[in-house]
């Protein structure tokens, strides 16, 4: 077996380490000149950012066994906070250290910013979720809402179960302060997608796996080190190691299917290899496989996906300059989560600015952008120096727009030797590292079983 893995990201560097891992030499190619993908380390006025400003869960357990597997070090490489949500001057709530899910009822119960009965309407809808092992109920009649005072809980009759966060939040009588000082950062920070837009099935998946099992799984992990030192790097080292191959600025140009395998055409030449898993972005992925007819269904299912931006702001302040937090968020402004690069890898003066999903940010320029930032942080901080540079990175087509019933592509194609791998294939994650790399994990496992 020689598998070939298109793209460097961390689904494709997830299935060429394992692979690796099991004794079989892996190919891996990216066109680009550094791997890592969308979650990849550019730099800029000699500093090194990132193309977008992630964090992970400690829930994120395959992400993190596979860095460490490859060499890393999770106290070293992360800042590592408890699970702590801050709206500046509007909202706070910090998990205490007690086991799950009781350190997330008392950090509700004790929440600064909702009245007595919004903390205990939350914590209830969070005991409603585990008694229903956060699942869905089958039908719509098992809900029986009464409409709280000012929000319109009247909701549409579907067929299927899923429905989208606002609907399900009404339904469970959630106050409009709650859902947004609480449950609509929640929602926008883990599916890149509106409210009213995002499939409540998969929030509560997330909600599930880091705030119901143990208290670590909630914990915030802030990398120390650019997205693709922290991984994809380490991850292209081992595979060398054990005989692989691991070439950037090489973009695959077509594939075809022949006997016994698939052929590969890259400006090096073509070559044969045993099985291809293709991890490259899902508007790639459609153009390559197009051709091939046999693979119409998955190219179908692919660009019937919709997309969510990501934008973030870097203001390079002087040194001196910090916020309250290594990571808080704002309320109801353009920015929405704020990171201190000093705080988190002594990178001092450096603030990174999310604005995630959809919004009005999209029609403004970047210089137009970023002077609304440091003008709330003005604001909100009495930041008065100007920095020094400032850098907008807009990732347009960062994620797909996670929305209810979403039929998303299988990793086994029907061509029995190609799989698919990316945030975007078929599982319970919405477009995160986790949901990356558990696609690559199981394209190795439908591989070697």
């Amino acid at each position: 077996m020689n598998p070939a893995i298109l793209g460097g990201g961390y689904a494709g560097m997830a299935a060429a380490v394992t692979l690796a891992g099991r004794g079989i030499p892996v190919t891996v190619f990216e066109s680009a000149k550094q791997l890592g993908g969308r979650a990849r380390g550019v730099i800029h006025q000699d500093t090194q950012l990132d193309n977008g400003q992630h964090l992970l869960l400690g829930c994120y357990r395959d992400t993190l066994k596979l860095i460490e597997q490859v060499g890393g070090n999770l106290e070293q490489d992360f800042l590592q906070l408890p699970l702590q949500l801050d709206l500046h001057g509007e909202f706070s709530l910090r998990a205490p250290r007690l086991p799950a899910p009781l350190h997330l009822l008392v950090a509700l119960l004790r929440a600064q910013g909702l009245n007595w009965a919004e903390r205990f309407s939350a914590a209830r809808f969070m005991l409603i979720q585990r008694h229903n092992n956060f699942l869905l109920p089958h039908r719509r009649s098992d809900f029986s809402p009464t409409p709280s005072e000012n929000l319109d809980c009247r909701v549409k009759t579907r067929p299927t179960v899923d429905m989208t966060v606002t609907e399900f939040l009404h339904l469970h009588r959630q106050s409009r302060a709650l859902i947004q000082k609480l449950w609509e950062p929640l929602c926008i920070a883990a599916l890149n997608t509106p409210i009213d837009k995002a499939s409540a099935q998969v929030l509560l998946n997330v909600l599930r796996d880091a705030l119901n099992q143990k208290r670590a799984d909630s914990d915030m992990l802030l990398p120390r080190l650019d997205f693709t030192a922290l991984f994809p790097q380490r991850a292209a080292d081992y595979v060398a190691r054990l005989g692989g191959q691991v070439f950037t600025s090489c973009g695959v140009e077509s594939l075809r299917p022949v006997e016994n395998g698939i052929e590969i055409t890259t400006a090096q030449g073509t070559t044969t290899y045993s099985h291809v898993i293709c991890a490259l972005p899902p508007f790639t992925t459609a153009r390559l496989l197009r051709p091939i007819e046999t693979l119409a269904e998955s190219v179908a299912q692919i660009d019937s996906l919709e997309h969510q931006p990501i934008y973030t702001v870097y203001l390079q302040y002087p040194s001196n300059v910090t916020l309250p937090y290594a990571m808080l968020g704002l309320h109801q402004r353009i920015s929405q989560w704020l990171f201190d690069k000093g705080q988190i890898a002594e990178q001092h003066g450096l603030i990174a600015s999310v604005i995630s999903a959809e919004g009005r940010h999209q029609n403004l320029s970047h210089d137009e952008l970023a002077q609304k930032v440091i003008a709330e942080l003005r604001t909100e901080f009495g930041i008065t120096d100007t920095p020094n540079w400032y850098k907008v990175i807009a990732e347009k087509r960062a994620t797909f727009a996670c929305s209810p019933n979403l039929n998303r592509p299988k990793q086994q194609t029907a061509l029995p030797r190609l799989l698919l791998a990316g945030d975007y294939t078929a599982g319970d994650y919405p477009a995160t590292l986790e949901g990356a790399v558990q696609s690559g994990l199981r394209c190795a496992n439908l591989l070697t079983p």
